[in-house]
């Protein structure tokens, strides 16, 4: 596999190897010791399945006190998928990396504890398969505002597909309770 470094230094970009020939092909998605290598160490206790149509973002989510970090992938279609760095205290603190994921490319996007996650839909569907590294706590649930100026994130879409609660998710100048650089 290859990994590869992003601006925020904790987040991954990963591209597993691909064994293919005139049948198919063979992907290794996961595998504890070779993950482990670059820092993605905890064990895995969730996994998670998206399906969404064109234009339809998820997103900015995260939790706090219970963080997860997430290695996300597409099954099928395309998105482009978003880490924004949300630890009170980073250096990179409102920064975010863009990572266009499809089913062709085969690349991961690992989100480290701390960062919220989102993504849009470029494709007519995509189905979006995540590892978590803790389980879903909806009392620890936060959610900040998908196109808050102060991140600048280019979704390439002006009026994306939301859910009524990423619709009214405050900036993130106004979240309260988030997770603390260092402490995670």
């Amino acid at each position: 596999m290859n990994v590869i470094a992003t601006d925020i230094p904790e987040v991954l970009i990963i591209e597993p190897k691909i064994f293919g020939d005139q049948r198919g092909f063979f992907v290794e998605t996961y595998q504890l010791r070779r993950y482990a290598e670059f820092g993605i160490s905890r064990p895995f206790v969730q996994d998670n399945m998206s399906r969404s149509s064109y234009g339809v973002l998820r997103g900015l989510h995260l939790q706090n006190p219970s963080p997860q970090g997430k290695l996300v992938s597409v099954v099928r279609g395309r998105i482009l998928d978003v880490a924004v760095d949300v630890r009170i205290g980073s250096p990179n603190f409102g920064r975010h990396v863009a990572v266009e994921l499809s089913e062709d490319n085969h690349q991961q996007l690992w989100v480290p504890r701390g960062f919220a996650h989102g993504f849009v839909v470029l494709s007519e569907t995509a189905d979006c398969f995540y590892k978590c590294d803790d389980l879903y706590s909806p009392k620890d649930e936060l959610v900040v505002r998908w196109d808050d100026a102060a991140i600048g994130i280019d979704w390439g879409l002006a009026n994306p597909s939301l859910s009524p609660r990423d619709a009214a998710a405050p900036l993130l100048a106004d979240v309260k309770n988030l997770p603390i650089y260092g402490q995670i």
